[in-house]
């Protein structure tokens, strides 16, 4: 075990920061919970225009409202149990320093902006929040290119908590499995309540390609927005 923390302490450090204070800004934005306001927004959007068409003409309309309360649900729980239960419990309990207060290393990690994060950092909420949102999405919504859109998109939150170094690769790993366990336990609870909702039992329907360019368009837009804004 010894072997291995000190692996994982060796490969943080060798992707941790860089020389480029251009590349410091992207990193910063992209780590900041609101720069994905409107990605929430796009997949909340999709959610809303897929389930009223379905209903369009149909007698039962207000399941079209539930529906989508539902899937508001889902993605809080998913919040919840990803990095709630990671803050609260997981980060005290097991209490081992984030690398940026780590006495070992915390000298050699590069600190960007002076951001150091919290005292403790097994696991990453980030890995785990971002991972398990874009498992549920990506087993509600069914298309194999949204997909590697939201595991992509996951995987740029990863790798900017090891820029700043505050997570080390281990605490990313088991941020991944806890919170693709949570989307696929969450996706399962959703499809038992939409088929109670609905009166029998039935998987969702894949959404509609087209819509899923929206919150797709809206995630690259982002990105280019953080290279642009840190050049400017």
């Amino acid at each position: 075990m010894e072997e291995i923390i000190q692996f994982d302490k060796q490969l943080l450090l060798m992707v941790n920061g860089s020389d480029s204070v251009w590349l410091d800004s992207v990193i910063m934005t992209l780590t900041n919970a609101k720069t994905w306001i409107p990605l929430y927004l796009g997949l909340f959007y999709a959610v809303c225009r897929t389930n009223w068409m379905r209903r369009m003409g149909n007698p039962n309309q207000p399941r079209a409202i539930m529906n989508i309360v539902l899937i508001l649900l889902a993605a809080g729980l998913c919040v919840l149990l990803a990095g709630a239960v990671d803050d609260e419990i997981v980060k005290p309990l097991v209490a081992r320093w984030r690398p940026t207060h780590d006495p070992e290393i915390g000298a050699l990690v590069d600190i960007v902006d002076g951001y150091r994060g919290g005292n403790y950092g097994f696991f990453s909420a980030h890995a785990a929040n971002t991972f398990s949102i874009a498992v549920f999405f990506s087993l509600l919504m069914r298309w194999r290119f949204f997909t590697v859109c939201m595991v992509g998109w996951s995987l740029v939150n990863c790798y900017t908590r090891l820029y700043l170094g505050v997570h080390y690769p281990g605490d990313i790993t088991v941020g991944l499995l806890w919170g693709g366990f949570v989307g696929w336990l969450v996706y399962r609870i959703y499809c038992r309540a939409y088929s109670r909702v609905n009166g029998r039992f039935e998987v969702p329907r894949p959404y509609d390609r087209k819509l899923l360019l929206v919150p797709i368009t809206v995630l690259a837009l982002t990105i280019i927005y953080a290279f642009l804004h840190a050049a400017f």
